[in-house]
């Protein structure tokens, strides 16, 4: 099997009360990204204007080419906090999910993900979303 070509991954919690400064003090590093309730959002590539349903945090990995996203999983969650209490708070309240791009250059390539970073992912309470992309790969 191929290697994937390329995989992004970001950490997102997201909740109608969440405020982005809790989360941060709560995981111990502040998101790359973050939204509350209420806030207005400015469209990347269109420049419209919405304003956000909910509130959002995130922390982005570096991409990695060949796609890793072992490696991706230790870079966000080692920069936080490994205190299980505190992402079962979270998990409670919010929905957490890694979101992954993993993006293909050729017909068939495929991507492993080990047993440790499925535990590591899972016992946060942190579900695993693939979004998979084939061809032009210049979508995120």
């Amino acid at each position: 099997m191929a290697t994937i070509s390329r995989t992004v991954a970001t950490l997102r919690i997201s909740g109608e009360e969440l405020v982005p400064e809790e989360i941060s003090a709560m995981l111990g590093q502040p998101s790359d990204k973050a939204q509350k309730k209420g806030d207005e959002i400015i469209g990347r590539n269109t420049g419209t204007v919405r304003v956000a349903k909910f509130g959002m945090w995130r922390l982005a990995a570096p991409d990695a080419e060949p796609g890793d996203l072992d490696s991706q999983v230790s870079h966000i969650l080692g920069k936080l906090t490994d205190d299980l209490s505190v992402w079962r708070q979270l998990a409670a309240r919010f929905d957490i999910d890694l979101f992954c791009g993993l993006f293909m250059e050729k017909e068939i390539e495929g991507l492993c993900i080990s047993p440790e970073s499925l535990a590591r992912l899972g016992e946060r309470g942190i579900e695993l979303g693939l979004d998979i992309y084939v061809g032009d790969n210049d979508h995120a």
